[in-house]
């Protein structure tokens, strides 16, 4: 089975407020080993985290080797204040406090930085992006900090023109990448950045109530297209589902992420080498030192 390269042990794939509010006043490891079995029932043995305000990723890094799964964490993501990322992490107001956080994650043994350049998918607005994202001069010096910290970046990023931005400021992957462009994927498929999809976070959502299928459907056909265009142009592409996203649960996420590459690309040895050589791009650069 491949990895899970991003996901939220934090989340449950129902409820984020009350799976939240289950570790607020201390992590229960008890949801972390539930979390972790699910994974060891589909023969899942990597996971890549995208962190959390609670210390719930940096405490399951100590618990996953009790299921044979390799877990790697960036504790907590870093979002500039007044923009989206505070569900998952810490802010900052100025690129020194920045600074601060990449050291303090470094301090917590983070395996990398994350950092948030944009908001998410705006459903009533397809083709846009919540909020206003981070300039190109400012996501160009995070990622200056971070790797001379000796540190990977992770980067959560939406739509074209702040796609092109991270991949400038030199990121190691983009996480979601939603509405890039052709230009974005040609970008892309120049450099050695590893595009992690999650795919399933819209795909799973259909039928479910919460949106309109119309609303969705033409999200999936956009990333379907953009897939299929950055597998002929040779980018290098690894499954993550956001596992822990509504209607995306752990184990069975990855499954779900897999099996969408695979209705999208063909269900070939060539797809399955694919997101292989992505995973192993993105077990060997997430790593501490």
């Amino acid at each position: 089975m491949i990895g899970e390269c991003h996901a939220h042990v934090i989340m449950d794939g129902l409820n984020y407020r009350r799976a939240v509010e289950l570790h607020r006043n201390g992590v229960q490891d008890a949801v972390i080993h539930a979390c972790f079995r699910a994974y060891a029932a589909e023969g899942i043995t990597f996971v890549r985290d995208g962190g959390d305000a609670l210390g719930v990723s940096k405490r399951a890094r100590e618990i996953a080797p009790e299921y044979g799964i390799d877990y790697r964490t960036p504790v907590f993501a870093i979002h500039r204040e007044g923009h989206y990322g505070g569900i998952v992490g810490r802010g900052f107001r100025d690129l020194r406090e920045f600074h601060s956080l990449v050291l303090e994650a470094k301090k917590e043994g983070a395996d990398f930085i994350k950092i948030m350049t944009t908001g998410i998918l705006d459903f009533q607005n397809h083709g846009m992006v919540t909020g206003e994202p981070l300039c190109r001069e400012e996501v160009r010096e995070m990622v200056h900090i971070a790797h001379q910290e000796g540190m990977a970046v992770m980067s959560h990023t939406n739509g074209a023109e702040p796609v092109k931005a991270a991949l400038e400021a030199g990121v190691d992957s983009i996480e979601h990448g939603n509405y890039m462009d052709e230009e974005a994927v040609r970008m892309l498929a120049g450099t050695d950045i590893v595009w992690v999809p999650t795919l399933v976070t819209v795909r799973n959502l259909l039928g479910c109530g919460r949106y309109e299928d119309a609303v969705l459907l033409p999200i999936m056909e956009s990333a379907a297209r953009i897939l299929s265009l950055a597998g002929r142009l040779g980018a290098h592409v690894a499954a993550g589902s956001d596992a822990g996203a509504y209607m995306v649960p752990h184990g069975r996420g990855t499954k779900d992420e897999y099996r969408a590459f695979r209705q999208i690309l063909g269900a070939s040895a060539e797809t399955d080498a694919w997101l292989r050589e992505g995973e192993q791009r993105i077990r060997e650069r997430f790593k501490k030192s």
